[in-house]
């Protein structure tokens, strides 16, 4: 079963572009992170770069990581599931689950080793440009030398390659299951287990900040780190709410695909409730602390500076992949409607009105996943107010949210239109009859 996973890397490339692009992403962003503890390790660093150094490393890269495992092993989930006729006619030829579990994680694991092997190089290059941040705002000596060892390299391929293989695991024990007619086991249950374990964490994430001294430089951390694991849970409990939100829809098209297509999207809700999440909760965090400096009169020390660094950086890279991890999701979710759509063109809708349809499921997941990020963030947002300012609600523009959300609501929907458009092209018999 192995040599045919890498038959099927190397004769069908394209159905696993999705997750080499994720393994390239999440094991450059890991790499470029964890060079930051070689670095530390290297000669000549004196305490305070090093302290710098390490925090970059340790928070960054902390739930760097941990977004990382979730977007790679969601990816492969949805690359597994497009492949259900494949492996339901593999378990009719006679393979057994085990062997067609093998096949699937053998690809993953190979696809993940190439991605991650593909971003040893931008990942040196984007660790030392990290580095040379450091230097020019005087967090980090300027003789320092950048150093890119076996801490990135270990991190970066060892976490790629955990995501990619759990992921493909979770993911073919489903489709096994189906394949043989067995009813494919509620997820419901344990979403909501996690999400409550996620949620409780948070909440005390979020009470630690009155723990702080409100000019304590690792305020921001509990703050910024319960906004965050709140974002993941809403994320995760966004099918569940999607099939509860449109109850009263259920009797027109869009209201149907919405509630029928619920655990489809579950890759998809994510990364969008992370991003808005994350890039709402951090920036605006620090904007409360900019402002609350600026308004005492008092300087940034070497601390503050290295904590401003490190949120304009997570909001550069994190955010920008998880931006691109929803877009990889969104195609990968549009593009396995092949069928659906030739089926719905066969029972007498116009593509205008296919291209109608997908347009309301796109708003709906849109509006929702804005809703759930923005109501995560602003838990982090009034805990840090209320422990650094003594004011629970801050005085702040909404013009950094407004960009924020345009960024959602546009990569939503112009790669879901786009991708519903290029599916459209597909003649309506041949889309119905596919994987059939």
């Amino acid at each position: 079963m192995f040599a045919m996973a890498l038959r099927n890397v190397r004769f069908q490339p394209g159905r696993l572009v999705s997750t080499l692009l994720a393994a390239f992403l999440g094991a450059g962003i890991v790499m470029a992170f964890a060079s930051m503890f070689d670095t530390r390790s290297g000669p000549g660093v004196d305490e305070t770069s090093g302290t710098s150094l390490e925090i970059a490393a340790n928070v960054v890269g902390g739930y760097g990581t941990l977004l990382v495992f979730f977007s790679v092993a969601s990816t492969m989930t949805v690359n597994v599931r497009q492949r259900a006729p494949e492996l339901a006619l593999l378990r009719s030829a006679g393979a057994t689950p085990g062997q067609v579990r093998r096949m699937v994680i053998g690809e993953s694991a190979v696809v993940a080793l190439v991605g991650a092997a593909l971003a040893v190089v931008p990942a040196w290059f984007g660790g030392r440009a990290l580095l040379d941040v450091f230097k020019d705002t005087d967090q980090v000596a300027a003789d320092v030398d950048y150093v890119f060892g076996t801490m990135a390299l270990s991190m970066g391929f060892g976490t790629t390659l955990v995501a990619a293989v759990g992921g493909a695991f979770l993911a073919v024990r489903r489709a096994t299951r189906s394949a043989i007619g067995r009813p494919e086991q509620p997820r419901t249950r344990g979403r909501l287990i996690t999400a409550g374990v996620l949620a409780v964490v948070a909440v005390g994430l979020l009470a630690a900040t009155d723990t702080l001294e409100s000019d304590d430089p690792l305020l921001m951390a509990p703050a910024g780190y319960g906004a965050i694991l709140l974002s993941v849970g809403l994320g995760m409990l966004a099918p569940t709410l999607l099939r509860f939100l449109t109850a009263p829809a259920r009797g027109t098209l869009s209201g149907m695909t919405l509630r029928q297509g619920a655990d489809r999207q579950s890759g998809v809700f994510l990364p969008l409730v992370s991003f808005v999440g994350m890039a709402t909760g951090t920036l605006y965090i620090q904007t409360v602390a900019s402002d609350t400096m600026k308004a005492a009169g008092v300087s940034q020390t070497v601390d503050d500076k290295n904590i401003e660094t490190l949120n304009l950086v997570v909001v550069g890279i994190i955010v920008v992949f998880a931006c691109v991890m929803l877009i990889n999701g969104l195609y990968a979710a549009t593009s396995e409607r092949v069928r659906e759509f030739g089926q719905l063109r066969l029972a007498g809708a116009t593509p205008r009105q296919v291209l109608v349809t997908v347009f309301a499921e796109g708003l709906a997941l849109t509006v929702l996943g804005v809703v759930l990020g923005t109501g995560a963030a602003v838990t982090g947002i009034l805990a840090y107010s209320r422990a650094r300012t003594g004011d629970l609600v801050p005085e702040l523009s909404p013009a950094l949210w407004i960009v924020i959300a345009a960024i959602a609501v546009a990569s939503t929907l112009v790669t879901t239109l786009g991708t519903a458009r290029h599916v459209l092209r597909v003649p309506a018999v041949e889309a119905a009859s596919t994987g059939a």
